[in-house]
């Protein structure tokens, strides 16, 4: 499962990173979208252009799509999908970058701070 979850991580990132700095890429770095819980981007404060938007909701719409392939294929839900791929999302925000746990609370890894991991996640 390890291993299709990170293709599912590649696969909502790597398109758009490919293309260079992109808007969405220059929004994760300025701190204004970030991973969430779920396996999802979200929006850690108000996108500053259509095009951030638009590449938000494109790399979600091809994540949403595999988890959901990912779940029929293993006999569980798209949102535990979702989650457990969180997991290793959220392992990767760089330093500068937001997130979101699921307390609800938006906040941004310090230089030499650790990669947000849950209790939960450290069990897959």
């Amino acid at each position: 499962m390890r291993a299709m979850l990170a293709a599912a991580a590649i696969l909502g990132a790597g398109p758009l990173a490919a293309q260079g700095p992109s808007a969405l890429a220059q929004a994760r770095a300025a701190g204004a979208v970030g991973e969430r819980f779920d396996g999802y981007l979200g929006y850690a404060a108000q996108p500053s252009s259509g095009a951030v938007r638009t590449q938000t909701e494109t790399v979600n719409i091809r994540r949403r799509a595999l988890y959901t392939g990912l779940a029929g294929r293993r006999g569980v839900s798209p949102q535990e999908v979702g989650i457990t791929a969180g997991c290793t999302l959220l392992g990767r925000v760089a330093a500068g970058e937001s997130y979101l746990l699921s307390d609800g609370v938006w906040r941004r890894r310090l230089a030499g701070q650790p990669a947000p991991v849950p209790d939960y996640c450290r069990g897959n």
